[in-house]
């Protein structure tokens, strides 16, 4: 088996057709279709394959470096290891440069020089040495309060005037969850690891696929739903701001 029968065989487990999973990666269903049977030519190279591998691998729930490297191995672009007998090689001559010793002679010249100026500077100046200019140390200022960001005060104003639609997930097991809002911007896809809480808000529409119904427990708009399904049914649902709130 190849990388590609990786990625079907994780496609099919997760219940998902070529088209949906062509819809969620934007990587057209004939290239997925020719990934699946192991032929990346579609690909338009290896750097390219190598960027569609880690992006359906990601929405798959898999790992994406690892299935990169799986992509490299079979397709034989794993750099050999540099043997070490090439990179240290005896004969290879070193040049080893000799550091000159210090000149002490003219380090205590100067210093002779220094210290004759030096004294002519302190007896022309009178024997009172400088007083050092003190200065007050800064005060410090206590950090300024951070404001109240504009945008979430605006979005809990909105969410306590039902203006928006809040949908909680709290996944009992991990499971595959795809989030999405009424103008199909997708707010998240990908794996919600078990005892782990999502929370995701839309002005007016949100629109959840659920890999495994049974695997969540579900909260509209404040109020419990409890599990959206059976366990492994994998479903499509929309919640609006319609849907019942706490009073």
């Amino acid at each position: 088996m190849g990388i590609g029968s990786d990625l079907a065989e994780a496609r099919r487990s997760m219940g998902l057709t070529v088209g949906q999973l062509s819809e969620r990666t934007r990587v057209r269903e004939a290239m997925i279709h020719a990934m699946e049977r192991e032929d990346f030519s579609l690909c338009g190279g290896d750097f390219y394959a190598r960027g569609h591998v880690r992006n359906v691998a990601r929405v798959l729930g898999l790992d994406p470096e690892a299935a990169v490297h799986r992509y490299d191995e079979q397709r034989g672009d794993v750099p050999p290891p540099v043997r070490a007998a090439r990179v240290f090689q005896a004969d290879t001559p070193i040049k080893i440069h000799e550091r000159r010793s210090p000149n002490w002679t003219m380090a205590m010249a100067v210093a002779l020089i220094i210290l004759a100026v030096f004294g002519v500077v302190k007896t022309m100046g009178g024997q009172s040495a400088p007083t050092a200019e003190i200065f007050p140390a800064p005060t410090k200022m206590p950090p300024p309060s951070k404001a109240a960001d504009p945008r979430r005060a605006a979005s809990l104003a909105a969410e306590k005037r039902g203006e928006l639609v809040v949908v909680q997930v709290k996944a009992k097991r991990t499971s595959w969850l795809d989030v999405k809002d009424g103008g199909d911007h997708v707010l998240f896809s990908g794996m919600l690891k078990a005892g782990r809480t999502s929370v995701w808000k839309a002005k007016k529409k949100l629109k959840v696929t659920f890999g495994d119904g049974g695997a969540v427990l579900l909260q509209v708009n404040g109020k419990d739903m409890g599990a959206p399904g059976r366990a492994g049914e994998v479903l499509n649902r929309s919640y609006g701001i319609a849907e019942p709130r706490k009073p």
